[in-house]
């Protein structure tokens, strides 16, 4: 028979502590580039460009992705080789490329170089004070 406990429904968490990991804007912003690998020798983008976030990174949580802001822009196949068959080491090494880094880039890059990145900054920073 099965404990009375085990047949409760979940407690859902709040996921207040995900909304500083979220950056919509900036998600948009990344599907908008080119993929990671369009210079690269040997592959041939397909389908649509995502933003898929670099699991490594270091913030990632139970049932919780990693902050946006460690996200690159790849398109369906390269995603696709990604996820499915190589992970992100041997898919860097296959690629000769640093996602981490990229994604670092990027996000710099969008949150100085581009309007809607340096409005978002902002109200981060009013939000703090």
């Amino acid at each position: 028979m099965l404990a009375r406990k085990s047949t409760r429904p979940r407690r859902q968490n709040s996921h207040r502590a995900d909304d500083i990991k979220r950056c919509p804007p900036f998600l948009q912003w990344v599907r908008g580039r080119s993929c990671l690998l369009l210079d690269k020798r040997g592959h041939e983008c397909r389908g649509r460009v995502r933003a898929c976030h670099v699991d490594y990174a270091g913030d990632k949580g139970v049932g919780t992705k990693v902050s946006d802001r460690h996200a690159v822009p790849m398109c369906d196949g390269a995603h696709a080789e990604q996820t499915g068959q190589l992970g992100w080491g041997p898919f860097e090494a296959k690629w000769g490329i640093n996602a981490l880094e990229s994604a670092a880039d990027l996000w710099r890059y969008w949150l100085d170089g581009t309007v809607m990145g340096a409005k978002w900054k902002r109200a981060r920073e009013g939000e703090g004070a």
